[in-house]
């Protein structure tokens, strides 16, 4: 009883590890931070901050009368002006998100049977296509951060629309807090996808050690 409760306990954080990455990454595509500009306005732009995202764009026009103008817009399939690594962040992101969803609905069904006592391959396996899923989506995750980074750290521009009066290349272009949420989603899920393949592998050699001894 008390190593079936220990692997249980084990199962269940390696869960919980899983749930939270996936929430944290489903919450980073709706987070419109991604990418913050500055621009200091120089005519015929006015002060700016504007915060790029992977499926809008807000930015926030400084007046001379002090007051501030917010201007939203959301991405169309139609738009052509945003670059490559947005348009791939939102593959990568709406993907790991799929991949996050099975493969917490497959480590679901493996808790289930190991309540039930139930060891058979079955069981094993789902370990094992769980902590796939999760590594996959980690990855696709991580690369969807490290690409919108490396724009960032390269100044790498926008060519906006005209009625944006936004310049191509802000003054400043920092990390939004998207990218961080997003990057501690990839951490969570990579982290659980490896406990989970290496929990598989101790349940089987705990449940049959004559062959795990071979």
């Amino acid at each position: 009883m008390a190593w079936f409760s220990n692997n249980a306990n084990c199962g269940f954080s390696v869960f919980t590890l899983a749930t939270v990455g996936w929430i944290l990454s489903s919450m980073s595509m709706g987070l419109v931070d991604w990418r913050t500009w500055h621009v200091k306005g120089t005519p015929p732009y006015p002060p700016a901050v504007a915060y790029v995202g992977l499926f809008r764009v807000c930015i926030y026009e400084h007046h001379t009368n002090r007051t501030t103008a917010i201007f939203c817009y959301l991405y169309s399939s139609k738009d052509n002006f945003l670059p490559s690594e947005i348009y791939m962040a939102q593959s990568f992101l709406l993907t790991a998100s799929i991949f996050g969803f099975f493969g917490r609905l497959v480590k679901i069904l493996a808790l289930r049977d190991m309540s039930l006592g139930l060891f058979g391959g079955n069981t094993y396996n789902s370990f094992i296509v769980s902590g796939i899923l999760n590594i996959a989506a980690g990855m696709f995750i991580l690369i969807a951060v490290f690409q919108n980074y490396d724009a960032i750290i390269n100044s790498k521009g926008i060519t906006f629309p005209p009625s944006f009066q936004m310049s191509f290349k802000p003054d400043v272009q920092e990390v939004g807090m998207a990218i961080q949420v997003a990057g501690i989603a990839a951490f969570l899920m990579l982290l659980s996808g490896i406990f989970s393949l290496l929990y598989r592998c101790s349940l089987y050699a705990q449940v049959h050690p004559e062959i795990s001894e071979m």
